[in-house]
């Protein structure tokens, strides 16, 4: 048996152009059953449905757009990475930092 690493792509009906990317770990003996196991998993969640402000909101699954396999899965190995430019980079690090900020009070209000 391997893992792989899957990105699965829902479409948020609400709004214009909003997507779920998913990362899941999949633990297949082929990388054909793990594009099938993703696949599924795709479907069987594409129906969750939500309510905003009285309006429905759906996931709808689009397809699995990469499947990776992981050969070992060993402390600090990188199972992702995204390039991207924003035309305000001092923003995006100030949300970096908050989200960090965020995250180390959760786990200090659980502790």
């Amino acid at each position: 048996m391997n893992w792989y690493l899957a990105k699965i792509t829902f479409r948020i009906s609400a709004g214009h152009g909003q997507f779920d990317e998913q990362l899941r770990m999949i633990y297949a003996l082929t990388r054909e059953e793990a594009l099938l196991k993703a696949r599924m998993i795709g479907l069987r969640e594409e129906a969750r449905l939500f309510t905003v402000h009285a309006q429905p909101v759906a996931w709808e699954f689009v397809n699995v757009a990469e499947l990776l396999p992981l050969p070992a899965l060993t402390d600090g190995m990188e199972v992702y990475s995204r390039i991207f430019e924003t035309p305000e980079p001092e923003r995006h690090v100030q949300y970096v930092h908050q989200r960090a900020m965020d995250l180390q009070f959760t786990l200090n209000a659980r502790a």
